[in-house]
């Protein structure tokens, strides 16, 4: 247990590290707006691009990091490695390349068919 522990804490202190680094402010936002007029167009859709892809980044690795928060406390109190969804056993090959996944390959594959399904009839009925 402490390896596993020793890893999600790797792993947090990573994902942090990263999150740190993106959320620098833009140097591009501190320039004077006289400046920022000598943009074309082309340059403002790419500085928007970075921009938003900066921002999907550090919403993902916000949701990893509260992921490996939950591993260390289902580790500590003895759930850890059990799907919370069926409380079967998660195989050690999918804790190995997810170590803070929280349900079985069954269950993640019944929630994803649930939510491409619930996408589905939510376009229909639009």
């Amino acid at each position: 247990m402490d390896q596993i522990r020793e890893r999600l804490e790797k792993e947090l202190r990573m994902t942090a590290s990263r999150l740190r680094e993106i959320s620098r402010p833009d140097e591009l936002e501190e320039l004077p707006a006289s400046l920022g007029s000598i943009f074309d167009d082309v340059d403002k859709i790419q500085i928007d691009q970075t921009r938003e892809m900066g921002l999907m980044t550090k919403g993902r690795l916000v949701q990893r990091a509260n992921r490996l928060v939950g591993a260390l406390k289902r580790l500590d109190v003895g759930s850890y490695g059990q799907c919370v969804e069926c409380g079967d056993t998660i195989k050690a090959a999918r804790l190995k390349a997810l170590p803070e996944v929280e349900t079985c390959l069954v269950c993640q594959d019944q929630i994803e068919r649930m939510s491409r399904g619930a996408g589905f009839w939510d376009k229909k009925a639009a």
